[in-house]
């Protein structure tokens, strides 16, 4: 073979050699690029899985937290309405007044013959010494809202009442409201504690039938509410007159802070 010839298929060849060998460097380095760009990703997939854990933990730990205040608050409510209760009773309970608790709700049924004469929403002396003690109790839980219910039996009304009422429904009504502005004016509770109601022949809690029946069912109904049901705010903001959520032609003027004569 030529001299020339050889030395051109050595160049070749040497070529050929380190055109692979580039080859071979150049997919070793794209292979050891997409391993340390995977192992990047692992890396920050395994950060960020810690993360999430960590992230996790802690709210398990909060809901936990958060589970454990719930029960206590839970017991403690009960515990408040177990002791709510029992005051009423041994402030209130007679012949004359019943108390129920149902669903959370404590219920203090006043026969009508102790508060008001018949037909009148003039709160009787026997009556007012009862919502003294009523008031005198709820003082002690702050927190709790009440309704005031009317009721009556079914026998309708006649003849106009001397004060006015045409129907039970009617009546009902005004002695809530009676009672109501008794409790803001002369027992000092807070009128955004109190809504005053009228449930008239509707509600018995007795058969009409008999006179028995008919007088248990005429009654004034004080529903203490569970704390959830309470108002945003029970305290009157400073330099501020109360207010109350009964008609201002319905509210007495000590009431609303006024005085009861006009000021010259």
């Amino acid at each position: 073979m030529p001299k020339n010839t050889w030395l051109i298929a050595v160049a070749i060849s040497v070529a050929l050699l380190l055109v692979l060998g580039g080859l071979q460097i150049r997919e070793h380095g794209r292979r050891r690029e997409t391993a340390e760009a995977a192992e990047a990703a692992a890396r920050r997939a395994t950060e960020l899985l810690t993360a999430t854990n960590t992230a996790l933990a802690a709210e398990l730990e909060g809901l936990r937290e958060r589970t454990a205040e719930l029960e206590q608050e839970v017991q403690q409510a009960a515990k408040a309405q177990e002791g709510l209760e029992q005051q009423m009773r041994a402030a209130l309970e007679s012949r004359d007044v019943t108390i129920s608790e149902l669903q959370g709700k404590l219920t203090v049924d006043i026969v009508d013959r102790v508060l008001f004469d018949s037909g009148l929403t003039t709160l009787k002396a026997e009556g007012q010494a009862v919502l003294r003690k009523v008031a005198g109790v709820l003082a002690k839980f702050p927190k709790r809202t009440f309704q005031i219910v009317g009721h009556t039996d079914n026998v309708p009304i006649r003849t106009r009442t001397a004060d006015g009422f045409s129907d039970n429904w009617g009546l009902s009504a005004g002695r809530a409201v009676a009672a109501v502005r008794f409790l803001v004016s002369e027992c000092g509770v807070a009128p955004q504690r109190l809504t005053a109601s009228g449930g008239g022949e509707y509600q018995p809690i007795a058969d009409n039938a008999s006179a028995e029946g008919r007088a248990k069912n005429r009654r004034i109904a004080v529903v203490v509410l569970p704390e959830e049901f309470a108002a945003p705010d029970l305290r009157k903001p400073s330099g501020a007159r109360g207010v109350t959520n009964l008609p201002p032609e319905l509210v007495a003027p000590s009431a609303l802070g006024e005085p009861s004569e006009p000021q010259p």
